[in-house]
């Protein structure tokens, strides 16, 4: 993991500042100028003055660094800039880089994760970056409850179990983040085929998907159908609603099985079909987030 805030450290500030040395020497000013300038020790400004100190050179390049560089060295020089005023010039610079930009660019080289990531965001809190992300690592900790679970594979149905959690304001399974692939039973081992991603799961993002319409729920796992699971599920305090596949498929008969609850759904509760020609029964717990989900299928084992 690298910051960005490393990248301004060990790749613009070192190149910024030994040019602007340069061009403070060059206007005339002692070494000792300089380095009260710039607020740095002389040995400082004699490495930068020597060329000890590497340069970035896409940074050292950019025509925006040039100009700055430019304006600052004459300001510094004829006194004309304080040395709060450069700064703050240098940091508006610095941030316009960040965002999208130059440095964005140096960032995710360093980090080729963030190429597929809003770079100007990272910083907000609000960001759709930091939504997912949560949202990835709460499914990553409710995989790892799962499949530390002794017996889980027992409870894995022929078409495979999924646990999917999704954004906030999700419409769409795009909004859902799940296993790709699902997590089969190979030779009594849960078997998960990869890190979470968003879109990857159809079936049981779409019974979430479908449930929220008519009950809060954030997260969903499908595991294997049996009455006695069912039974299990009601006696630990879980509200259970039987619904019946239609041809279509699962969505069309979760509707209309919570259309006509007289109940008002909260916290873990279970959706179950006991099957049809060509389905397979199974059984869906859902509730607020992954680890909840998670936990609440541990306690069958």
């Amino acid at each position: 993991m690298k910051f960005i805030e490393e990248v301004v450290v060990e790749e613009f500030l070192p190149t910024f500042r030994s040019m602007l040395a340069e061009d403070l020497r060059e206007r005339g000013l002692t070494q000792s100028e300089v380095a009260s300038a710039l607020g740095i020790s002389q040995s400082a400004v004699s490495k930068y003055a020597h060329g000890d100190v590497a340069r970035n050179e896409r940074i050292a390049a950019d025509e925006r660094v040039h100009d700055l560089v430019e304006r600052v060295g004459a300001g510094l020089a004829s006194g004309d800039m304080t040395r709060v005023q450069a700064l703050v010039e240098s940091e508006v610079l610095v941030r316009r880089l960040e965002a999208g930009d130059l440095l964005a660019d140096l960032h995710e080289a360093a980090m080729p994760e963030l190429a597929a990531v809003d770079h100007a965001r990272i910083h907000d809190p609000d960001s759709a970056v930091r939504a997912t992300e949560r949202v990835r690592s709460s499914v990553r900790r409710g995989v790892r409850s799962l499949t530390n679970a002794s017996g889980f594979s027992s409870l894995i149905p022929n078409v495979g179990a999924n646990l999917v959690e999704c954004l906030p304001e999700a419409t769409t399974i795009d909004d859902v983040a799940a296993v790709p692939g699902r997590i089969f039973d190979v030779k009594g081992r849960a078997t998960v085929p990869g890190d979470p991603e968003f879109g990857v799961s159809e079936y049981v993002a779409s019974v979430l998907l479908a449930a929220r319409e008519h009950a809060p729920a954030r997260a969903a796992v499908n595991v294997r159908y049996e009455p006695g699971l069912v039974d299990d599920l009601r006696a630990a305090g879980h509200a259970c609603v039987e619904f019946a596949p239609e041809d279509d498929g699962e969505i069309g008969g979760v509707h209309a099985a919570l259309d006509g609850l007289d109940e008002e759904l909260s916290g873990v509760f279970v959706l179950y079909q006991t099957g049809g020609y060509g389905i397979e029964p199974i059984t869906y717990v859902l509730g607020p987030d992954a680890p909840t989900v998670a936990e609440t299928v541990r306690t069958l084992l």
